[in-house]
């Protein structure tokens, strides 16, 4: 596998046909297909992510059997008290939890993220509620394949490509039909703030579902209104809600009190995902996976991919805690050893108010651990992730050497394609300024 990768470099690299010119295109191609953060075009490489079918369906096994063992996680919290107090929820997002959805699934869509390390994959967060880039690898597929090096590779090696966006809609018609909805082209909104940088995907969405013959619209929560009888946006009826506006946010503007919540309490609108799916959503659930004294919620096989795929991770709080092997102060450990750990509040996105601690001074740790220790925090095993090379561009072709990571989509807990995101930092998130390209599995 890596000399056929580092043949498609050598032929990118040789290509005499890439240029200032041709980037350019490359660029407003990618404003045109809603392949932006803001106004940032997230591509500035020159192939996709490849892996062995065998990689892809090593990945996909794990990862299913991770979203299985979540969605026991967050059933058992919502009979267990002390379960659901160790996840942290509020308040108001316990109450909403609580709220039957109409279908069994936890998550109707969903993202885990995972690096490649030593060790083998890790997997470090689950997007249980709102999963982001669906609609990203078709409308990569477009600026990607476009380029003679790839138009060649691809007659000359067998093989395939996902399709999460296909996977999306139908994962949300199944969710509705077990909703009870009798509609045959149902009418989705695509619910999020209207400022949010990635609108664009889902522009780009919404116009894949009209051509799939499902009317659709995007709307902020402000715009919606229910009259007891059916959700509405601007006159619009609405049969399904593709809930993109993250839970907390939406109930720290609304609380329960708002149309969506109301219709959605009524059995009058089928939403994916949840309010459920912010159980599984927390980081505290990685505490729950990794530490031995839950190991009750899960079989054998959900254990064994527990062991090789997640990381050591506590709850930052005062406790003795085993690692490696020895017991220690959570905390004391904590300051012994920053280049071992990061932390990570219970509930955030983007990267936001994470703390890595071989990148900080020990002033800075201490106070973080400090102040983790009065919120909601998780710590968590370091995972060294490793680099890998790729053709990217600027106003000339070079070879980059980045971090990757691997996020795998799950629709009804069955993973379809992933987000493949790059950075020289080791915070890999678009908002934090990496870039992203699409995946091509090799067939063997």
């Amino acid at each position: 596998m890596e000399d056929v990768i580092r043949q498609l470099d050598d032929l990118i690299v040789a290509d005499n046909t890439l240029g200032p010119a041709l980037f350019e295109q490359l660029r407003v191609a990618q404003r045109e297909l809603g392949l932006l953060q803001g106004d940032r075009a997230t591509c500035p490489f020159l192939r996709p992510h490849v892996l062995r079918r065998t990689q892809y369906e090593t990945i996909k096994h794990a990862a299913e059997t991770l979203a299985v063992a979540f969605e026991k996680i967050a059933i058992e919290a919502l009979s267990d008290q002390t379960l659901m107090a160790f996840i942290a929820l509020t308040p108001a997002e316990e109450e909403a939890a609580r709220i039957e959805p109409g279908y069994s699934r936890l998550c109707v869509s969903s993202r885990l993220d995972a690096h490649a390390s030593a060790k083998g994959l890790q997997f470090l967060e689950y997007n249980a509620e709102s999963p982001a880039g669906i609609g990203d690898q078709m409308q990569l597929e477009k600026i990607l394949f476009r380029l003679p090096a790839l138009r060649h590779f691809l007659k000359t090696n067998s093989h395939w490509l996902p399709q999460p966006h296909r996977a999306l809609l139908l994962s949300l018609l199944k969710a509705y039909r077990e909703w009870g909805g009798q509609e045959d082209k149902p009418r989705i909104a695509i619910i999020d703030w209207e400022n949010v940088p990635t609108r664009s995907e889902f522009r780009v969405l919404k116009d894949y579902f009209i051509a799939e013959g499902y009317p659709a619209l995007i709307a902020d929560p402000h715009d919606l209104e229910f009259n007891g009888d059916y959700l509405s946006a601007g006159g619009f009826r609405i049969d399904i809600v593709y809930k993109r506006v993250v839970i907390h946010e939406f109930l720290n503007e609304f609380g329960l009190n708002h149309p969506l919540v109301n219709a959605y309490r009524r059995g009058r609108v089928c939403m994916a995902n949840s309010f459920r799916t912010k159980l599984a959503h927390k980081k505290a659930t990685f505490a729950v996976l990794s530490d031995p004294a839950y190991q009750y919620l899960f079989d054998g096989a959900e254990l064994e991919v527990v062991r090789k795929h997640i990381p050591w991770t506590r709850l930052a709080r005062p406790s003795r805690v085993v690692f490696h092997g020895s017991e220690f102060d959570l905390q004391t450990l904590l300051l012994s050893d920053r280049g071992q750990f990061v932390l990570k509040p219970n509930d955030d996105y983007g990267g936001h108010g994470v703390v890595l601690g071989w990148e900080t001074g020990l002033e800075e740790w201490r106070e973080a651990v400090k102040a983790a220790f009065h919120k909601p925090y998780i710590v968590q095993e370091r995972v060294v992730f490793e680099k890998t090379t790729i053709p990217a561009y600027s106003d000339r072709v070079y070879i980059d050497h980045l971090f990757v990571d691997f996020n795998p989509f799950l629709f009804q807990n069955e993973v379809e394609g992933a987000l493949i995101r790059l950075s020289a930092s080791s915070l890999l998130n678009v908002t934090s300024g990496g870039g992203q390209t699409a995946l091509l599995v090799l067939e063997e």
